[in-house]
């Protein structure tokens, strides 16, 4: 299995796709809301998908059902971190250092080693989005609920991409494909999350739930399209490429969600983020040597 360039442009785009949802998250007024509005209408979209492609093998359901469980709490401590810190904090955190971890769990879990040249590039991800996401490391301090949940979830991100990663390619030597696991998963996911939302607001939250629901919808279901998009992209490159390389890869995405707070949401870049760029870029360089 190899990253070729082709295959790097693939990963670049989802990267991308991700950095736009969850800016759209950001952006929100009622975080937990927004995130079961977005995976609801991914689900929405889904399942038109679903049921043209079909459902994928029995064998895939083990690792479906855990990668469900997981992203329940992917998406709480998701919410969690943007309520209380900067998406520019937050996000680099929770997408840079979870490839570190898949990183050291590839060879016990999946029977892949990162070469020389692939650890570099992990390492240099892993250290560029440090770099972009603790731009002022001394007022991070001062946003330690914002970090816990960031680390937390670095956590969930890794333990859900090695099963989903080792899940599609179940899938794939099967004799099904990368499309099937995805859109069930997406179908599935974009209820459990949701529901639990609903259940946990009282009458009044419910009628505010619709409420904003119906003038969301549409940006929502946008959100939900990226959210599918990247994360199709990311698990068929898996089956393809090294679990931990794809996964460094996709966490470019920090660069276009510092882009995106600096001109969407006026957070602030400056030089060091500047710098944590170019180590980003460096690392990529690296991943596709290794």
């Amino acid at each position: 299995m190899t990253l070729t360039w082709p295959l790097i442009a693939a990963v670049l785009l989802g990267a991308l796709l991700h950095a736009g949802w969850n800016v759209l998250i950001k952006s929100s007024a009622d975080k937990p809301l927004d995130t079961a509005l977005v995976h609801f209408m991914g689900a929405l979209v889904a399942l038109p998908i679903l049921l043209w492609v079909g459902l994928p093998r029995s064998t895939s359901a083990p690792f479906i059902a855990a990668s469900l469980c997981i992203h329940i709490g992917y998406y709480i401590a998701l919410a969690g971190a943007y309520e209380h810190g900067d998406l520019g904090l937050t996000y680099p955190i929770m997408r840079g250092f979870a490839p570190l971890l898949v990183a050291l769990a590839s060879w016990p879990l999946i029977g892949e080693l990162p070469s020389a040249a692939a650890w570099a590039g992990i390492v240099g991800i892993t250290l560029g989005v440090a770099m972009v996401g603790l731009a002022n490391p001394g007022a991070a301090l001062h946003h330690r609920k914002a970090l816990l949940y960031a680390f937390a979830n670095a956590g969930i991100i890794a333990c859900y991409t090695v099963v989903d990663g080792l899940g599609v390619r179940n899938e794939v030597a099967s004799g099904g494909s990368a499309l099937r696991y995805v859109m069930l998963l997406f179908v599935l996911d974009g209820v459990s999350y949701p529901l639990l939302v609903w259940l946990r607001r009282n009458p009044a939250g419910r009628r505010q739930i619709l409420r904003y629901a119906r003038s969301r919808w549409p940006m929502a279901a946008i959100g939900g399209s990226a959210s599918i998009g990247a994360y199709a992209i990311a698990l068929w490159a898996m089956t393809r490429a090294p679990v931990a390389s794809v996964a460094a890869l996709r966490e470019t995405s920090v660069l276009f969600a510092a882009l995106f707070g600096s001109w969407l949401l006026k957070e602030k870049f400056g030089l060091q983020r500047a710098l944590g760029t170019a180590v980003i870029v460096a690392g990529v360089m690296a991943l596709r040597l290794g």
